[in-house]
């Protein structure tokens, strides 16, 4: 096979940032993508239906023709009425669970998750779905261990007291995690990012600390990565492409507290289909790019293909001031559009 054409693909979870970032950014992610879910941790973040229409206007200004679709950050003061007004208008597409202090611009997160269940029973209510960023952050938790404990603390409780509530277990990096979202109803999906697919945790730590190799979760053992690789081609239904593209500037990755975040919007479909190749399935890449994360949200299918075809992409090492996923690295397949 030289070339594949799919049905165009959505990113069901990226950062496009804001001011000159997003202007420099966006245009990667409409490149590739129709839609994406677009996450809220701004400074200040997304919080009202206001702020999320203002931020869509600056984002479509930056990548005209592009779709996105719009996520409320949760915070311990979440207004119920202004969330399900913002869904009811066509707003909010989504609302982001964020455990305070998880990950970048997350300090304005959920303290406690009992401090918003008048909001997340709304959220069940009305059809709404919850993104949810799955880490514990207790100082006590070792990091590589934070997913599959908030698995047992959090999420898994959550769901047995609100079992109609609509999750997308966001960048899942664990073998729990596949676990859960397999034994979980319907109503239970996640994404996977295309890092976790390629990266353990050797990729950030051998050979010298490796920045650009560093995003939230965490890379994990190589058993979890194998998990992941089987769970997103498999062709079920529940697991679906969410790259979390989340731009730093060099300066700021490589620097004594690096920001967590890997770039890889400008190669994603290459990047994904490497994968898919790999493990015989591109048979299944369509439904995980362009069908499942669509069908979760209840949203039509895009119109119109995309195409890639088999040449050589060489990756550059800097794309403005940001390291790209996959930087100095020759890639099999290239994107035609």
């Amino acid at each position: 096979m030289d070339t594949l054409t799919i049905r165009r693909p959505d990113d069901w979870h990226v950062h496009l940032r804001d001011g000159a970032m997003l202007q420099a950014v966006a245009p990667f992610t409409a490149r590739q993508f129709a839609r994406a879910i677009v996450m809220p941790n701004l400074v200040p973040p997304v919080t009202t239906a206001a702020a999320a229409r203002a931020y869509r206007e600056r984002i479509i200004a930056a990548a005209p023709g592009f779709t996105p679709l719009m996520t409320c950050y949760l915070t311990d003061a979440a207004d119920p009425d202004d969330l399900a007004q913002g869904f009811a208008d066509g707003v909010f597409t989504a609302a982001k669970l964020y455990p305070a202090g998880a990950t970048t611009n997350s300090a304005n997160g959920v303290t406690d998750l009992s401090r918003i269940y008048p909001v997340l029973e709304r959220m069940q209510d009305i059809g709404m779905v919850l993104c949810v960023h799955g880490e514990v952050t207790d100082p006590d938790v070792d990091v590589f261990d934070r997913e599959a404990v908030f698995i047992d603390r959090v999420l898994g409780p959550l769901l047995r007291d609100l079992p109609g509530l609509r999750v997308v277990f966001e960048h899942a990096t664990t073998e729990q995690a596949v676990a859960f979202v397999e034994a979980a109803g319907d109503t239970v999906a996640a994404t996977i990012t295309p890092q976790h697919l390629h990266l353990n945790r050797n990729a950030m730590l051998v050979g010298g600390i490796r920045p650009h190799a560093y995003c939230l979760p965490v890379a994990k053992r190589e058993q979890h990565r194998l998990a992941l690789r089987r769970a997103a081609t498999s062709g079920s239904p529940k697991f679906f492409l969410g790259t979390d593209s989340a731009p730093h500037t060099r300066e700021t990755k490589e620097a004594a507290c690096g920001c967590a975040g890997i770039f890889n919007a400008p190669y994603a479909l290459e990047s994904y289909l490497a994968v898919f190749e790999a493990e015989g399935a591109l048979d299944r890449f369509e439904g995980f790019a362009s069908e499942h994360g669509a069908r979760f949200y209840g949203l039509p299918l895009n119109d119109g293909t995309v195409t890639l075809e088999r040449v050589p992409t060489d990756v550059p090492a800097q794309i403005g001031a940001v390291v790209p996923f996959h930087a100095g690295e020759t890639l099999a397949w290239r994107f035609v559009g």
